[in-house]
């Protein structure tokens, strides 16, 4: 089964995830950052991806470590259930429009994490949430994922839609990504590892 459970306690988070790749859709979030929470439930069933995240941050402060070190502990549940990624596809990419927001999300399972964010957001919060954190989400998966990640908005006005368009875009990028290749035997890496 390619499913992970992963814990981190640092000074300013608590948190568990469970992520089973090859899941339904079916995603239980509680991380006190109701935006956010909203967030990872679209990543998660436009994914496909079981999603379980427990999540007790220091929002006395800021909702800035919940949800960077939630990026974090979600991008190593997709690098150890991944395993030695013999099989899977590698490179996907999806374009989600979402009214008059459209974002490009494009994968590589590459072993080198790292996020190339093209994302401008219109306006500093939607609610309560902090427009910058999107990025700091999406930093946290990719270098912890081992991805190399591009996301791109193409066209958006709506800080909400825009936002909401990077997380179902992500969510199936990976899901095809980390999804099955019947044609490919062993890594899809010239070097013969990810």
């Amino acid at each position: 089964m390619r499913r992970a459970t992963v814990t981190r306690t640092t000074g300013e988070t608590d948190i568990a995830v469970t992520l089973d790749l090859d899941g339904t859709g079916v995603v239980d979030v509680r991380t006190g950052v109701g935006f956010f929470d909203h967030m990872l439930d679209a990543f998660g069933r436009h994914g496909l991806f079981d999603l379980t995240v427990r999540c007790v941050g220091d929002l006395d402060v800021d909702a800035h470590h919940t949800v960077e070190d939630t990026g974090i502990v979600i991008g190593a549940c997709i690098r150890e259930a991944l395993g030695d990624k013999a099989g899977v596809a590698r490179f996907s990419q999806c374009l989600v429009p979402m009214d008059e927001a459209l974002v490009l999300a494009c994968v590589d399972l590459s072993g080198r994490g790292e996020l190339f964010w093209d994302v401008p957001i219109p306006v500093p919060s939607i609610g309560t949430f902090d427009s910058q954190l999107a990025h700091e989400f999406f930093a946290g998966l990719a270098r912890d994922a081992g991805a190399t990640l591009h996301m791109r908005e193409l066209a958006g006005e709506n800080g909400h839609h825009i936002v909401e368009a990077a997380f179902k875009a992500a969510g199936r990028a990976l899901r095809f990504a980390c999804g099955p290749d019947p044609r490919v035997t062993g890594v899809p890496s010239t070097k013969g590892t990810l």
